[in-house]
């Protein structure tokens, strides 16, 4: 059989988050810098799809894609880490200075690659004949931050809260992956929290990386304190606390593996009921 129970998932999650935690800071920039990469391209060709066919819906299905490329190569999604290595942490694989350096090399090394396919991407359509995706861009990079900054403190509550709704998902994402030994069962298993998360608009601290940048490439109103102080920043934030509760936290609060007691080992030996 394929599928793997939840008490195993666990035990995975907690080994992948060691290894993480472990790697050094060549791997997690390289991984990391290609997985900003790769989920850029799939901001762009979600955000063509719907252009194309006029139906979000359609872009939302295809936005996974970038997704299932870095869990199957192993890459870094500090997104999917917020949830696997504070359980290393916790089972003392890991340490609270490990956790952060990768939590810090891995932001790093995403905005380097969302902002390296921003440029190419820039350059490549900026004089395009068609500008509807560009439009799209520029409208969504201002949504998610004047938009924001219009409603005050409203606005930060809004899009913490977003945040934690996005991850919640996405780290979930990164778990479903390790429900099936299989291929196409990990593709199919991971596609669904992401296409769910897309389709609604929630809020990506890795997505935004490449989607405010580019919308300044591309003329939005848009000041770099508005892109950190009203999204980068509270997104951040809002991930941890998806990502770190709601689904590392929770997951590992009721399926992790049950240690006999001593006594217990002892009653089972004797056959005592």
């Amino acid at each position: 059989m394929s599928f793997v129970k939840p008490e195993q998932v666990v035990e995975n999650m907690v080994h992948a988050g060691a290894v993480k935690a472990n790697l050094s800071v060549k791997d997690l920039l390289i991984r990391s810098a290609l997985s900003g990469v790769f989920l850029s391209y799939s901001v762009t060709l979600a955000m063509t799809a719907t252009e194309q066919t006029e139906t979000g819906i359609i872009g939302a299905l295809l936005f996974p894609a970038g997704f299932v490329l870095i869990i199957l190569l192993g890459l870094e999604l500090l997104t999917g880490n917020f949830a696997l290595i504070p359980l290393s942490v916790i089972e003392k694989k890991a340490s609270v200075q490990q956790m952060l350096s990768n939590w810090s090399w891995v932001f790093i090394g995403h905005l380097l690659g969302c902002l390296f396919y921003a440029f190419l991407y820039y350059v490549s359509f900026h004089h395009a004949a068609d500008q509807s995706v560009i439009e799209q861009i520029v409208k969504t990079a201002e949504a998610k931050t004047i938009g924001y900054a219009a409603l005050g403190p409203s606005g930060l509550a809004i899009v913490f809260t977003k945040a934690i709704l996005c991850n919640w998902l996405v780290a979930l994402g990164a778990v479903m992956a390790m429900t099936s030994s299989s291929v196409g069962g990990k593709i199919i298993a991971m596609w669904l929290p992401i296409f769910i998360f897309f389709a609604q608009g929630f809020e990506h601290a890795v997505v935004n990386m490449f989607v405010i940048p580019a919308g300044i490439f591309f003329g939005a109103n848009i000041s770099l304190a508005d892109w950190w102080l009203w999204n980068q920043i509270p997104v951040t934030l809002g991930n941890i606390v998806g990502g770190c509760l709601f689904t590392g936290m929770a997951l590992y609060a009721t399926h992790k593996s049950k240690r006999k007691s001593p006594s217990t080992v002892m009653l089972a030996k004797s056959g005592t009921k």
